[in-house]
């Protein structure tokens, strides 16, 4: 008859020493009496959303034999790498394939309201312009 070796589950013996004894609160700044322990310091708060400015959406079917595409384009003061991140957010959230050409944003379909909607949450004034 094979014997198992079995390892406990129990949690075993406790800690004999507690490697925290030896620390003590001397020079540290006291504790506020009042605040919740959940709150966040006054500092971590989120600061007001800032306007980047107006980006323009357009619905455009010339030149693409026929396929509807949202162009988002007027971006004033964000580089490619950032363009590319919300496309690929924008990708995400319509289900669709998109790509980033000549500084401006496209996203396959027309799919304004989603982007619309991104391009709110990343603090930009978007606008439909065109038809």
């Amino acid at each position: 008859m094979a014997v198992s070796k079995r390892i406990p589950t129990d949690g075993g013996q406790s800690l004999t020493q507690n490697p925290f004894d030896a620390l003590s609160s001397e020079g540290l700044p006291p504790s506020p009496e009042n605040a919740p322990a959940d709150s966040a310091p006054p500092s971590a708060t989120k600061p007001a959303k800032k306007n980047r400015g107006r980006v323009d959406i357009l619905r455009v079917k010339a030149g693409r034999g026929g396929k509807t595409v949202t162009v988002v384009k007027n971006f004033v003061g964000i580089g490619l790498p950032e363009k590319e991140q919300l496309a690929k957010a924008m990708q995400r959230a319509c289900g669709t394939g998109g790509t980033v050409k000549d500084g401006q944003i496209e996203i396959q379909g027309d799919k304004r309201a989603e982007v619309a909607r991104i391009l709110s949450e990343a603090n930009f004034r978007p606008v439909f312009a065109g038809g």
